[in-house]
């Protein structure tokens, strides 16, 4: 796992988005895990940027979304196949029918989640898989207890996601559905690199556990641990309970050009 220490959401979406843009250049059909969430939204915005400047098209390029409500109608504004094409997707060239999520209506859960993981399989598995981390170290829908193998499944909300949520849902907790659909941690792990992003000092105990602690279910990011490229990009907020945060910033800064993350 390499964790950089960045001064703020704009650099952390510029040095995210150069390794999607090198990613997409030397593969243009290359195949990204999208997340939602207040975390990633500078990645997309820098990405929106590039394209509407010539840089970068996303025209052969696949998207498969981490996760989805249980039981949002169609049209609901916080449905995260809706969230995910207003906040990036209908801003750059994506072919139609290029991103996809898991069936949060589907009559078949089961048999759903199934499809999901088969799709993501036909389409080759993820390369870069955007990832966000909850205050109680949740990645996905993959609360606390969750196993570290887990594949495409139903999960039940904590009161501590819900609560996060209602930001999302004019403050009404009531409001944040009980279940979704969520790539598991086994699903996860399989990309081939991982990139997750942290701001603000409520994410710094769960960044902290993540990097520095015990792999464990209890806080369910540490399995980033063992993933072979994991890379971690936060700011000083979030980074405040790292105890090798000195580290971290020796290292960014003497790395060599050429290497990227």
């Amino acid at each position: 796992m390499e964790v950089i220490i960045l001064d703020g959401a704009a650099e952390i979406g510029r040095v995210a988005a150069d390794a999607i843009e090198s990613l997409i250049t030397r593969k243009p059909d290359a195949v990204l895990g999208l997340a939602t969430g207040s975390s990633p939204l500078s990645i997309y915005d820098e990405l929106a940027a590039r394209h509407g400047a010539g840089r970068l098209s996303f025209a052969a390029v696949r998207g498969f979304t981490l996760d989805e409500y249980v039981g949002l109608p169609p049209d609901h504004p916080e449905r995260y196949r809706n969230v995910i094409d207003t906040v990036f997707v209908s801003r750059v060239d994506f072919a139609p029918g290029a991103v996809a999520g898991p069936d949060g209506l589907a009559t078949n859960i089961p048999g759903a989640c199934a499809r999901y993981e088969e799709a993501i399989a036909a389409a080759g598995g993820i390369d870069i898989q955007i990832l966000g981390i909850g205050t109680d170290g949740h990645i996905g829908f993959n609360e606390p207890g969750s196993s570290l193998a887990s594949r495409t499944r139903i999960k039940t909300l904590t009161q501590q996601t819900r609560l996060d949520n209602a930001r999302f849902f004019d403050g009404e907790i009531d409001a944040v559905p009980t279940h979704c659909l969520t790539q598991g941690l086994g699903t996860i792990m399989a990309a081939r690199h991982l990139l997750l992003v942290a701001t603000g000092k409520s994410k710094a105990e769960a960044v902290h556990h993540m990097a520095e602690g015990a792999v464990t279910a209890m806080w369910p990011a540490s399995i980033l641990q063992h993933h072979p490229h994991a890379t971690v990009l936060v700011d000083d907020a979030a980074a405040r309970r790292l105890q090798l945060a000195d580290y971290y910033r020796e290292t960014y800064r003497a790395k060599p050009d050429w290497q990227g993350i």
